[in-house]
């Protein structure tokens, strides 16, 4: 049975950012988009403070790994909600680019499902990357307005990131968590156990 004293200092920043959720739709259904906006910072922030303190504090556990990867994934699904409200008209100019982009994502998330009966928490250094630019173009559009060459990177560095999940799903007959990228994974000892069990 899991107890409050069971979550170190990581997992509470990553609790954050799930809690910080309804708020942060609250802002946008009272149509607060700077307020919002600086909410987003915060949580993407917290990004950022829970994986350095994991790897600074030893405490890294795939229960934290997933914990981190649902906070990620409701964080960016607040901030794409708040950026189709908030920049329609640009969603609206851009949609076939963005479903090009989104596709694979949703693609990638039903074999995880399918193959693990979660979402991959593997935190590649493509990933980073990837959710670095996310919540850059995002808060830019926010704050300022939409750029399109913070957009345009965006979408091909989430690509990138995508198929290299899907390829990383595929290496890993089990479900793992803090995989570099795909150099990584081939020296990767639990990758090779997991194959031969």
């Amino acid at each position: 049975m899991l107890t409050f004293k069971n979550f170190n200092i990581a997992d509470w920043f990553s609790f954050y950012r799930i809690a910080a959720a309804p708020f942060l739709l609250g802002l946008i259904w009272f149509d607060q988009q700077i307020i919002f906006a600086s909410f987003l910072l915060i949580s993407y922030s917290t990004d950022a403070i829970d994986g350095f303190l994991a790897r600074k504090l030893k405490i890294t556990s795939p229960r934290g790994s997933q914990l981190d990867s649902f906070g990620d994934q409701i964080t960016l699904l607040v901030g794409l909600i708040g950026l189709f409200y908030f920049e329609t008209d640009f969603i609206k100019t851009n949609h076939v680019v963005i479903i090009i982009a989104f596709s694979p994502y949703i693609i990638q998330m039903l074999i995880a499902y399918f193959k693990y009966s979660k979402a991959t928490a593997f935190h590649t250094y493509l990933a980073k990357l990837s959710a670095i630019m996310q919540s850059v173009f995002i808060l830019f559009a926010l704050f300022f307005n939409p750029d399109y060459t913070l957009f345009y990177i965006m979408v091909v560095i989430g690509l990138l990131e995508t198929f290299e999940e899907i390829t990383l799903i595929f290496m890993y007959p089990k479900w793992a968590s803090d995989v570099k990228g795909i150099y990584w994974a081939y020296r990767d000892k639990r990758r090779l156990k997991q194959g031969q069990s």
